[in-house]
């Protein structure tokens, strides 16, 4: 069992963050000022009206505890460290905050201007239990936290919308890797993420176990049917990239056995292979006879994930990981000494 603590937030460690947390965000691919300003817009959507009402109204002053985030439901645990980055960023003492001058309602206030308005940062405490990428059971805590309860309850529901969704996406892909398991073929992710959450999903498809395809178009060519219509041809486009970015890699995208057949006679040593049927992408798996990557794509599912990688493929990029994955649930009891007095899920508001 991995245990990673947290701690309040110096500023060294990027805005709010702890310098152990920074680090454990980078060493996991991820840029931690990103993660910051990210969390911090998902805690303002919560606090644009500047408090957390019913906090305020049932928690005491001066009230501590501590809260298990806990598996509800089996599955691939991912995104601990932005869920502590959540704890992390949520201000503490909101319910005595004075108005914080001109700041427009749901305007997110920095460090000085927090001071400034009678806040300060919350003062939280956290360990991760588990590591990202384990596999979780029902009832099995992954996360735990402890401190002041008021900004514990405020950042929850943030902090399990985030946890429980990347978690999803890292289950899912270990569905599919799973389903592919010995054939020799991959699981790629694609594109199609949620605006604003790409590194952060395509981290959690890295924790179930599954390869990232581009990051942004800027990383790889990838020549699709409207890019040949455009050119002309799938050879007209292959060597209109290859001249504009000669040392780029480069896939292309082919409907047919045909272009299949054109793509390798332009050189090309990655193909995609979109919505072939499973003897049709044997049949090219033939044709290309180890001279390219062959990747699966449209129209897969996990049925028929494993008769598509013994046709030989090289890769199966799965869109569904990151756009269809369903939420793990995952819920936050809280705790005073040993007893259970609040419980939340990835169902409840």
């Amino acid at each position: 069992m991995s245990k990673v603590p947290g701690g309040p937030a110096p500023a060294e460690g990027g805005p709010g963050l702890t310098i152990s947390l920074a680090e454990r965000l980078r060493s996991a691919g991820l840029d931690p000022v990103a993660v910051a300003g990210f969390v911090t817009a998902a805690l303002t959507e919560d606090l644009a009206g500047g408090s957390d009402v019913t906090t305020a109204a049932t928690v005491g002053t001066g009230a501590t505890g501590r809260a298990d985030l806990v598996a509800r439901s089996a599955g691939v645990v991912a995104g601990l460290g932005v869920a502590a980055a959540v704890f992390a960023l949520v201000p503490g003492n909101l319910d005595q905050a004075s108005p914080a001058g001109s700041k427009p309602a749901g305007a997110w206030l920095d460090r000085a201007e927090l001071h400034g308005a009678g806040l300060d940062w919350a003062g939280l405490d956290w360990a991760e239990l588990v590591a990202d990428g384990d596999q979780v059971v029902p009832g099995q805590p992954v996360l735990r936290v402890t401190g002041p309860i008021g900004p514990m309850l405020t950042a929850e529901r943030t902090a399990l919308n985030l946890l429980c969704h990347l978690s999803g996406v890292a289950t899912l892909t270990r569905q599919w890797v799973d389903a592919v398991a010995g054939t020799g073929a991959r699981i790629r992710d694609t594109r199609k993420t949620t605006p604003g959450m790409r590194a952060l999903e395509k981290y959690a498809v890295r924790c179930g176990g599954g390869l990232n395809h581009r990051m942004a178009l800027s990383d790889a060519a990838l020549i699709k049917d409207n890019h040949v219509a455009a050119a002309g041809s799938v050879a007209a486009a292959f060597a209109a990239v290859r001249r504009q970015a000669p040392g780029l890699p480069l896939e292309v995208e082919c409907d047919t056995l045909d272009q299949v057949a054109e793509a390798l006679a332009a050189g090309a040593d990655q193909i995609l292979l979109d919505n072939f049927s499973v003897p049709d992408m044997a049949a090219a798996v033939a044709l290309t006879g180890g001279r390219a990557r062959l990747e699966a794509s449209g129209g897969l599912t996990l049925a028929t994930a494993r008769a598509v990688a013994e046709t030989g493929v090289d890769y199966l990029a799965v869109g569904a990981l990151t756009h269809s994955a369903p939420a793990l649930d995952i819920g936050l009891d809280l705790v005073r000494g040993s007893d259970t007095i609040g419980t939340a899920d990835a169902t409840g508001d």
